[in-house]
């Protein structure tokens, strides 16, 4: 039988961002170097020493808040 691997070692190696709703998101700096082949999420995967954009990382973590807002928005309230 296979172990499975635990959350607290499967990334040894990077830290893994993960955005839910990436795919939608525009990364024209090209930040997004993980999990691209699906439709909806995407990754940014960052190795010890990398550097990363911080004004093009900020960009992106904006356009994701921006977007689970106008998500948020459209949802109708439940009632009691």
């Amino acid at each position: 039988m296979k172990k499975s691997k635990s959350a607290e070692d499967a990334y040894k190696d990077k830290v893994k961002l993960t955005f839910a709703k990436g795919a939608s998101l525009k990364d024209t700096s090209k930040l997004f170097n993980s999990s691209l082949d699906g439709n909806t999420r995407r990754a940014i995967d960052i190795h010890e020493g990398e550097k990363v954009d911080a004004r093009a990382f900020k960009a992106l973590v904006r356009a994701a808040v921006a977007s689970n807002t106008a998500i948020a928005k459209k949802k109708p309230k439940r009632t009691k």
